[in-house]
């Protein structure tokens, strides 16, 4: 099952992805739905009318997730790439809601940042509480994925040791277009899953989520050790090599750049950056 929040005249509700469009469901978002007891399972069996996707705006697939997690250098190429060991544990680190944008948003360059950059992530989608889970609580707690861009302004990321004021600047970080369940996707909760960045048509990233560090079940057993995940919770899970802070000489997001990132199987995020 496909799931999206689109924007309506009345605000976001959420929709199942159908055969030539969706069905809105009577939920503001995905992470509303989620939130219900039995709302994924109720969405499977809805039925309406089939409003074709061209027709659709797409919010933030998870409009206002109460946590934003990422994990930092989770795959091997792109540790390397940044001339860093492997981690022994998660490095993570935190987005807030309003650096969220919907699929085909435009991305904001703020004036104050000379250095944007992109990072294409797998994104696990939270869809039960759970805190210290086992292995099995985890895998049950993953209502499925999506593809998130994780734009940084690396001037900002880099002023200090720690990371959250170059990760979240507002109306940056693109969020969709769907949440995709894991019995659609090859490998489950463990997704064997190519994934892509474009930049103006330009092939920046290539990479294969098999070369993570710590999979997404390891994830969810690491960070609810830490707080409890609740229905709705993201936890964005790595960027492979390519990105621009890594080039010599390194390259940024520019006013009127085209981002396009794709991961197999589940959909593609396709915005330009735009001067805020």
């Amino acid at each position: 099952m496909k799931l999206a929040t689109v924007r309506t005249g009345e605000g976001t509700r959420a929709a199942r992805v159908v055969p030539g469009g969706c069905v809105l469901l009577d939920a503001p978002d995905v992470g509303a739905l989620l939130a219900r007891e039995n709302g994924a399972e109720a969405a499977a069996s809805a039925g309406g009318e089939v409003r074709p996707l061209d027709e659709t705006t797409l919010a933030p697939v998870v409009p206002r997730p109460g946590k934003v997690l990422c994990v930092g250098l989770n795959y091997r190429n792109h540790i390397l790439e940044m001339g860093r060991d492997l981690p022994e544990h998660p490095t993570l680190f935190a987005k807030f809601a309003d650096a969220l944008i919907g699929a085909r948003d435009d991305i904001l360059l703020a004036p104050e940042s000379s250095a944007v950059d992109w990072e294409a992530e797998l994104t696990v989608v939270i869809g039960r509480t759970v805190r210290r889970a086992s292995e099995d609580e985890a895998v049950r707690a993953i209502a499925g994925f999506t593809v998130m861009n994780d734009v940084t302004m690396r001037d900002w990321q880099f002023r200090t040791k720690e990371w959250l004021q170059g990760k979240t600047f507002e109306g940056t970080t693109p969020l969709g277009p769907v949440v995709v369940t894991p019995d659609e996707l090859p490998g489950g909760v463990r997704p064997a899953l190519a994934l892509t960045c474009r930049v103006d048509g330009e092939v920046m990233q290539k990479g294969d989520t098999s070369d993570l560090v710590f999979d997404p079940v390891d994830l969810v057993r690491y960070a609810s050790t830490i707080l409890t995940l609740r229905p709705g919770d993201v936890i964005a899970t790595g960027t492979p090599g390519g990105v621009g802070h890594a080039r010599r000489p390194p390259r940024y997001l520019s006013d009127g750049a085209t981002v396009v990132t794709e991961i197999a199987g589940i959909g593609r995020l396709e915005n330009t950056a735009r001067t805020a």
